[in-house]
């Protein structure tokens, strides 16, 4: 089951966490993230899922950033979030979309337990201009059915900013 924006609101510091909390991004059963200022791209121009890749940071000023198709831009969010007994998902917000901007490429499934900043998987259709602290994406909850063990030491945990892939890690344990 889904939360209302209500049922959100009230389990705001008791159960989930969204620091800075500001309800007039709250929605019917979701709420509006910020992006960042700052974007990751990766440097090397082929990308290996064993490797570990090297990756540039770009500040996106005030006045706006075009990006360009053909490229993985990594955002994160403004906010920091942490929930102990719900799923969070994360969807582009529709008027995002409707420009053509993607904002998750396949990472919208969060885990309970999970804590820190959404990276976000920007590609454009065509080219757009993208501008810092714009409400770009939206987080909603589930509830949980049965046992769990919480999400508390996976590789993403308590991140503090734009997190490449690091499915490299995987291929010690294969």
């Amino acid at each position: 089951m889904i939360l209302s924006g209500l049922e959100i609101k009230k389990h705001i510091n008791k159960g989930i966490v969204i620091e800075d909390f500001c309800e007039s991004r709250l929605n019917p059963n979701s709420y509006n993230l910020r992006l960042y200022n700052e974007l990751v791209v990766y440097t090397d121009p082929q990308l290996d899922m064993k490797k570990d890749h090297s990756t540039k940071t770009i500040t996106i000023p005030k006045e706006g950033l075009l990006i360009t198709p053909g490229i993985l831009y990594l955002g994160r969010t403004v906010e920091y979030t942490k929930t102990d007994k719900f799923i969070p998902m994360l969807e582009g917000r529709s008027s995002v979309g409707r420009l053509g901007l993607y904002i998750h490429v396949t990472a919208g499934f969060g885990d309970v337990g999970f804590e820190g900043y959404w990276t976000l998987e920007l590609q454009c259709i065509q080219p757009i201009v993208i501008y810092p602290f714009v409400e770009v994406c939206q987080i909603y909850y589930h509830t949980i059915c049965g046992d769990y063990t919480p999400y508390n030491k996976g590789k993403y945990q308590a991140n503090k900013g734009i997190q490449p892939s690091m499915l490299y890690k995987d291929f010690g344990k294969i």
